[in-house]
């Protein structure tokens, strides 16, 4: 859970496993998932007969860790095991993260297995919670349509898009840093411009405006406000960059990273979680407040033949990696079915 989620519909083999659709909170519009009923002790006792285990990805911030306990400790009393993808050893979505973290115990203590999506994030779980995960990759969740190339443009544009200015978003100190590098880079007379995008609604409206005074007088960088893009939209936004600037200050692992990936899009980050480890290949670190790093990582980041947008080249790599990407997401299908069989064993012979 939730099922609705497109990373669970991504890993799931879709003839071997039945993924029940996420019961609606009281309440809640159509097709909101969290609070996730699922994790609901009275939930799980009501439909037991329903379902062989449960596998938790994300939501888990909805609840209490001592909610979390009664959730194990029934799942343990019905005799279903549980499966715990740990995708976020720190929460996106949180800026004191001590429940989340005692959350992560909970689950992690009580999980029949575990799940991580790189071995630095496996090793990471390890030393907190003494439990060794099973690494399978984050799988690519584009569809079979094509997939975009860009189009091409003169300047190297380097993108960063911080959404709502949800909390592990450090926008204001990202933009300050890449509108310094942008300045030094242009003085040395690249052809480089960089674009920040904001959603329409955010969360820090004092942060929002910090960031378009960053920019308003600034050469060569612009900022962009709409609508939340959906994932086409995004996916051609992302696709129009040669490298794209990823402004977080906390966090464990990136879907973004990922979808950058498939689109052939170079990836420049600070080393925060395991991110980096994710496609290490495609990506470039730098130092909030050191625009001299980015500068430096922007200039290996549009170094490859196939970063520009637009290109024959890059349409290739698309390609290329298309083609590998859809075979790795039924080797990460085969491998949960493994998980799930082995844990579905264990706890028949328990």
């Amino acid at each position: 859970m939730p099922s609705a989620h497109p990373y669970v519909a991504a890993v799931t083999d879709p003839e071997h496993v039945h993924l029940l659709a996420d019961p609606p909170p009281p309440g809640a519009p159509a097709g909101q998932w969290w609070p996730p009923q699922v994790l609901l002790p009275a939930w799980l006792r009501a439909n037991v007969d329903d379902f062989d285990l449960v596998h938790v990805h994300f939501g888990i911030e909805s609840y209490r860790p001592s909610e979390l306990e009664e959730t194990v400790a029934t799942l343990r009393a019905l005799g279903r095991p549980l499966v715990y993808t740990v995708h976020d050893l720190e929460n996106p979505q949180l800026v004191d993260q001590n429940d989340h973290h005692a959350s992560v115990a909970v689950l992690a203590q009580g999980a029949a297995a575990l799940i991580a999506l790189t071995d630095t994030a496996a090793a990471d779980v390890r030393v907190r919670t003494g439990r060794t995960p099973v690494v399978i990759a984050h799988p690519t969740l584009l569809g079979d349509a094509e997939r975009p190339v860009g189009t091409a443009h003169e300047a190297v544009r380097i993108g960063v898009h911080l959404r709502d200015l949800r909390p592990n978003i450090d926008g204001v100190g990202t933009t300050a840093t890449l509108v310094r590098a942008i300045a030094d880079l242009r003085s040395q007379g690249a052809r480089v411009e960089g674009v920040v995008r904001l959603n329409e609604r955010v969360r820090d409206a004092e942060a929002a405006a910090s960031i378009d005074l960053l920019a308003r007088d600034a050469d060569g960088v612009r900022v962009e406000r709409g609508p939340r893009l959906d994932d086409d939209e995004l996916a051609t936004w992302l696709a129009d960059l040669d490298a794209c600037l990823l402004p977080y200050r906390h966090g464990t692992q990136s879907g973004w990273a990922e979808l950058c990936h498939d689109l052939a899009v170079p990836v420049i980050g600070t080393r925060v979680g395991h991110m980096a480890s994710q496609h290490p290949g495609d990506f470039h670190t730098f130092g909030v407040g050191d625009p001299i790093s980015l500068a430096r990582a922007i200039v290996h980041a549009t170094d490859p033949a196939w970063s520009s947008p637009g290109t024959p080249r890059r349409a290739a790599e698309v390609a290329r990696r298309r083609e590998e990407r859809t075979a790795e997401r039924d080797a990460v299908r085969a491998a949960h079915l493994e998980v799930y069989r082995s844990v579905l064993v264990a706890e028949d012979a328990a």
